[in-house]
C-alpha cells in the first residue's frame, strides 16, 4: 500500500519543472514541499527531503521533482579545495607557464588538451592579475582564473 501511495504522489509531481529546484539544496521532493522558505531550517530540511527514500534519484532519472537529468556537472567546490591546497606551486607552474600542478588544476578543470595550452598560455601572461597580490586567497585566485576564462573567446565555455 505504501508503494501505491509513493507511486501516486511521484506521478502527481510529474508536471513540475526544473526551476523548482533550490540552488542550495538541489532538485527533488524536498525542494517543492519547502518552496518559497526561508532558513537554514528550511534548507536543511529540504536537503534531507530530498536525500531520501531515493526521491531525488528518481527525479533526476525521470525529469520530475524539479530536476533534470541533462546538464554539465561542475565543481567549483574541488577546483578551490585544490588551488587552496597548491597555491605555491600553482603561482610558481602559472608563472612558467607549464607544470604538474598547472595540468592538475586543467584535468579538474575537466579542459580540453586544445584549451589546456590556451589556458596555461593565457594564465602566464595573466599572472600579475591572477595573483593581484602577495596576500591573495585561493578564492581570489579562482575567481581572477575564471574572470580570465570568461574574457577568453576560446574558454569561454569553461567559464564557471
Amino acid at each position: 500500500m505504501k508503494k501505491v501511495i509513493a507511486a501516486a504522489v511521484f506521478a502527481g509531481m510529474m508536471p513540475f519543472s526544473q526551476a523548482m529546484a533550490d540552488q542550495d539544496i538541489g532538485c527533488g521532493l524536498g525542494s517543492m514541499v519547502f518552496a518559497g522558505q526561508e532558513g537554514k531550517v528550511f534548507k536543511v530540511l529540504g536537503a534531507t527531503t530530498n536525500g531520501t527514500s531515493g526521491n531525488q534519484t528518481f527525479g533526476i532519472t525521470f525529469g520530475t521533482l524539479g530536476c533534470d537529468g541533462n546538464g554539465v556537472i561542475t565543481s567549483k567546490e574541488k577546483l578551490a579545495m585544490f588551488i587552496d591546497g597548491n597555491m605555491d606551486n600553482l603561482a610558481r607552474d602559472i608563472a612558467r607557464g607549464e607544470g604538474e600542478t598547472l595540468a592538475t588544476l586543467t584535468d579538474v578543470w575537466g579542459m580540453s588538451d586544445e584549451a589546456k595550452a590556451e589556458f596555461n598560455a593565457t594564465a602566464r601572461h595573466n599572472y600579475a592579475s591572477i595573483f593581484a597580490s602577495e596576500n591573495v586567497t585561493s578564492a581570489d585566485v579562482l575567481a581572477n582564473l575564471n574572470t580570465m576564462v570568461a574574457d577568453q573567446n576560446t574558454l569561454a565555455a569553461y567559464a564557471l
